[in-house]
Order: structure tokens, then sequence, then C-alpha cells
């Protein structure tokens, strides 16, 4: 199969050049989307000249990052896309692995929850504490038997993603994504990935920072979607 692998960035100056390094190890068609960044991102981008790069003039979010992902895996008529994001949370090193999963499913989403690969990682409580109330969200109301709501860390068949209509472009996306592969009954298969916090000083920016404001906020994008796909919501998902 013909992979990309897309990574969306935000004032990543940080982790931007190791990240990238080790994805280039990994795979050979690699996609940034720069976010409307700020920082020295889009200087250092300049040096990987191998490197596909999509600049939005400005900050849009989360979701617009994937979505131009989405966009250019078709226009590219490459066979899948693998997502990862930039902070040094996911290891480009299990890219091969994660993409080898989609002669079984149309995602291939990475977990967290799965395996216990070092007892020294604990997630931030409140991050931990939405992602499970989601991830019940998902498995009573959609009927999947999913662990992990929120990975970024994942892999689409090209085929799966014209089902995808993202209006969400902030980080409330992966709710979409869910009740959109179900409403399409795209076949979903999880797999095991390292928890890595390295920063957990991270912020989503803005109201989204405080927990109970951004659990409300999925909770309405999750309702939205569910009654734009026809979906019933009823029972502990309401």
């Amino acid at each position: 199969m013909r992979i990309l692998t897309a990574i969306p960035v935000h004032n990543e100056e940080a982790h931007l050049e190791s990240v990238l390094t080790e994805v280039l190890r990994f795979s050979e068609d690699v996609l940034v989307v720069d976010d409307g960044s700020t920082d020295r991102t889009p200087e250092l981008l300049r040096n990987f000249a191998s490197i596909q790069v999509i600049r939005h003039p400005k900050n849009l979010g989360y979701g617009a990052g994937l979505r131009s992902a989405f966009e250019r895996t078709l226009e590219g008529k490459y066979d899948g896309l693998v997502t990862l994001d930039c902070d040094g949370q996911h290891e480009p090193c299990r890219i091969p692995e994660i993409a080898a999963h989609l002669d079984q499913a149309d995602i291939v989403s990475g977990s967290r929850y799965l395996q216990i690969f070092d007892p020294s990682q604990i997630p931030p409580e409140e991050r931990r504490r939405i992602n499970v109330e989601v991830t019940r969200w998902l498995n009573e109301c959609l009927g999947l038997n999913v662990t992990d709501a929120f990975c970024g860390f994942k892999a689409y068949r090209a085929s799966a993603l014209p089902a995808f209509e993202i209006t969400d472009l902030g980080y409330a996306m992966p709710l979409q994504v869910w009740v959109q592969a179900v409403a399409h009954r795209l076949s979903i298969l999880e797999v095991p990935v390292p928890l890595i916090y390295l920063d957990e000083s991270r912020a989503f920016g803005g109201a989204l920072d405080q927990a109970d404001y951004r659990l409300n906020h999925y909770r309405s994008v999750f309702h939205d979607a569910m009654h734009r796909a026809g979906l019933e919501v009823s029972g502990g998902c309401r």
C-alpha cells in the first residue's frame, strides 16, 4: 500500500526537527499541515525538502489540520493515511505496524490503554476522566468496544475518507469521525500504543482548558453528530 503519513502542527518548534527526523526513517511520504504557526515552525520546515507542507494562513484547529490531511490523501491517490502528533507522545517507529493493520480494518486506532508499556507513565487526572467518559459514550451509544476516544495515532484506508464530513475544526473532531464511521459501517480496529506524557502542562487553549467546559463541548458536538447521522441519543449518552 502507498501510505501518506500526516502530522498536524501548531507552534511545535521545540519538537518538530526531532519528530520529523524520526518519522522520515519509517515513512517515505510525509505531510505536515502547519496550522498557522507563529513560532519558528515554518522556518524549520524549510530544512526538510522531501516533506510536503500545507500551510493554513491562520490557526484553524486540530480538526482542520486532519481535514486537510484527508483531502491530500485523496488528491494524491494514496491507499492509506497514518496520522500522528508532533509533541513527542507518539513513536514514529510504530507507523509501519499501524499501517499494516489496514488490511484488516478501515480505521486502525491507537489505544494508550489496551496495554501498559511503562507503569510510571500516568495520564493527567482530568484528561483521563474525560477520556473515560467520552469512551463510554462511544461504546454505549454507538455499540463500539473501544478503550481510547482521543488517541491521535491512527490509520485510515483512503477508500473510507470520503465518508467523513468534518465540520468541527477543533479538538472535538474525533467525535465526528467515530459517529460517521459507525453511520457508514466502517470497520474499526484498536491496537496498543505506549502512553507517553512529556509535558502535562500542554494546553488546549481558551475555555477548553477548563475540564467541565471541555466535556460539555464534547457532549454537544457528539450529540450534533449523532443527530446529523440519524442516530438516536438515549440513556447514558444524554
